[in-house]
């Protein structure tokens, strides 16, 4: 008789782990705090319809920067970013702006390329990032070379961003040596941007050659493979990227950093095919602008 009421228990209880999935099918799924809807109901938050935006779109615009030295790297910053030399660079040409919302969406429309975005469920704020004049964000590094390509163009080297951003002197920031906490889209004040801005809203985030949006709004993809050692390592002119690597180096701050540790000099890091709202680019040409749109490819 025991034994008889031990399988009956046992088999009561494998029934009863059974069918929790099936409960759990009706009753529905249970969110992350990070996917709760505001409404209290169980169904996935949907992200903010696109707004539209009545700005004229930016004309494309690039920067001339003249053959010459400039001083890479500096002793005040980590370990990546040592030692501070001297590095000659050939002339080159690089976009003034981020690239935009309104400029990605033309060669998407031309191309079939995918667009830019992430799953829907880690899309809340990309309703409010979507103005016309916002910078493309959600973008791989295939994607920003892709797009680059496209308009006769290329990702600049992590040489030549710094050179466009910093000048030819050293300096720490775009506009100088002196700390500023408001002088670029960061999460360090109350500047009236929680998320990324128009491009060039920022005057004092303007590098000595006229590039704007180094030192904040959104990070950017460049050429080069990231090499912790290859300060040290790599040639005096005309740096190339090195010729493999795990991860692709991002220069420049976001709209989301913070701390007292941010300057131009900082090189970050990821995997190519990552995509993340903080995270676009801009191209560069070989040479002087011809100051005119490009010949696109379809």
């Amino acid at each position: 008789m025991l034994e008889t009421k031990f399988k009956v228990a046992f088999l009561l209880a494998v029934l009863a782990f059974a069918a929790l999935p099936i409960m759990g099918i009706f009753r529905g799924t249970t969110l992350t705090p990070f996917e709760e809807s505001p409404s209290g109901s169980t169904e996935m938050a949907q992200p903010e319809p696109e707004t539209a935006s009545k700005d004229e779109p930016i004309q494309e615009d690039m920067v001339t920067i003249p053959a010459g030295p400039f001083i890479r790297g500096t002793t005040s910053g980590g370990f990546d970013e040592q030692p501070q030399r001297t590095i000659f660079l050939n002339a080159f040409s690089i976009d003034r702006y981020e690239v935009t919302n309104h400029q990605y969406q033309q060669f998407v429309l031309a191309t079939g390329h995918r667009k830019s975005g992430p799953p829907a469920r880690y899309a809340k704020s990309i309703g409010r990032m979507r103005g016309t004049n916002q910078p493309i964000v959600y973008v791989s590094w295939d994607d920003a070379t892709d797009y680059c390509r496209w308009n006769g163009k290329r990702l600049p080297t992590e040489a030549e961003w710094e050179k466009a951003m910093r000048g030819t002197d050293g300096r720490l920031w775009p506009w100088g040596n002196t700390e500023q906490p408001n002088g670029a889209n960061w999460a360090r004040v109350q500047d009236g941007h929680e998320l990324s801005g128009r491009v060039g809203s920022f005057q004092t985030d303007k590098s000595p050659y006229g590039v704007m949006d180094g030192a904040g709004n959104v990070m950017e993809w460049v050429a080069d493979w990231y090499d912790e050692m290859y300060y040290k390592e790599s040639p005096e002119q005309n740096p190339p990227s090195p010729e493999h690597g795990i991860y692709r180096v991002l220069r420049g701050g976001s709209y989301t950093m913070t701390g007292a540790d941010i300057r131009i000099t900082s090189r970050s890091k990821m995997v190519p095919d990552f995509r993340d709202e903080t995270i676009g680019f801009r191209c560069a040409i070989s040479g002087i602008s011809e100051g005119k749109k490009q010949e696109k490819k379809t």
